[in-house]
């Protein structure tokens, strides 16, 4: 085999490689962003259920000066 063939091969299977690891790392990405969306929407449930918890648990005394003012 020559020097250029075997520079070929080389490249050809780097080349390969790459590939396959650009792949992995997409699924890989793919998966955090469903695992990222699925968090932001039980963070938004649990922010929701919070303020309304907030809101109905909030004492209705008014807001007023206190006297040394």
């Amino acid at each position: 085999m020559s020097s250029q063939e075997e520079r070929l091969v080389k490249l050809e299977a780097l080349c390969a490689e790459q590939e396959r690891t650009i792949e992995e790392l997409s699924g890989q990405i793919a998966g955090q962003w469903k695992t990222i969306d699925g968090m932001k929407r039980k963070l938004d449930a649990l922010t929701e259920r919070f303020l309304a918890v907030e809101e109905r648990t909030a004492p209705d005394v008014p807001v007023t000066r206190p006297p040394h003012w």
